[in-house]
């Protein structure tokens, strides 16, 4: 894939490896390489879910090369031309497939909002999570100003925006922010634990549960029924009339594990 960023696959479980020592920094390079594998992936039919994770154990992502930035390079964003916005994942709305990340160590500022992009989030016992922006001058317009007041109270969310706080993977479980916590050494096992789990169920389920979560975010119960009754969210009934979805009530009934064909 490049020198940065590696995919190993296992069956429907992708592993996609951001390695750009010392602090897995992301420049334009490695936002166009974590763009191009996150696409790769989308575009594979066997794949069903992926991790993605830094190399090493202290880095997460630092975020956005600062040094880049200060030697003239703009940002790795959507407006840079980089399908996917910042880091490939940010802003790739077309991918509707799920992505866990395992947070290795600390995610600062754009690695904290690649986290944030993801759809589970698995974090070493000694990783950190903050956004350090607005000490910057800037703010955190990679995803981490819409996502964080979406994912835990908005109090707590602007709090860390505005002072740079850093939060624990304790404090991440309790806010419902990180779904479990393993030891640095058992990271990737407790991750790859999760995939598995997702990669048992039906693909279009899965791209059906993430295309219904995301596109009712923040309406109303009422609202959301009727976006979701409405056919404007075609993965929902894309599951429904799928082969899948009579496979999986005659697999029950025949005593068997079912066969998905993603169809």
């Amino acid at each position: 894939m490049s020198d940065t960023v590696t995919i190993t696959r296992d069956g429907p479980v992708w592993e996609i490896v951001f390695d750009r020592p010392k602090a897995n920094a992301i420049d334009a390079a490695a936002s166009r390489a974590l763009s191009d594998a996150f696409r790769v992936f989308r575009d594979e039919p066997a794949a069903s879910v992926a991790i993605v994770t830094g190399g090493g154990e202290k880095f997460f992502s630092a975020g956005w090369d600062l040094k880049a930035a200060a030697a003239g390079e703009e940002e790795t964003g959507a407006s840079a031309g980089t399908e996917g916005g910042f880091a490939g994942l940010t802003e790739l709305w077309s991918l509707d497939k799920p992505v866990i990340a395992a947070v290795n160590g600390y995610a600062a500022g754009g690695g904290f909002e690649l986290a944030l992009a993801a759809d589970i989030i698995v974090a070493a016992e000694h990783a950190q999570f903050w956004l350090p922006e607005a000490q910057l001058g800037i703010l955190p317009d990679g995803g981490g100003v819409i996502r964080l007041q979406r994912r835990i109270p908005r109090a707590v969310a602007v709090e860390m925006m505005m002072t740079g706080r850093r939060m624990t993977p304790d404090e991440a479980v309790r806010w419902g922010l990180v779904s479990r916590v393993a030891p640095r050494a058992g990271l990737m096992e407790a991750a790859r634990e999760v995939a598995r789990a997702v990669s048992r169920s039906a693909p279009l389920s899965l791209r059906a549960v993430k295309a219904v979560v995301d596109r009712t975010e923040g309406l109303s119960v009422e609202e959301a029924y009727g976006l979701m009754r409405s056919g404007q969210i075609p993965q929902y009934r894309a599951c429904l009339e799928s082969e899948d979805a009579r496979e999986g009530p005659a697999s029950f009934a025949e005593g068997r594990e079912p066969v998905w064909k993603g169809r």
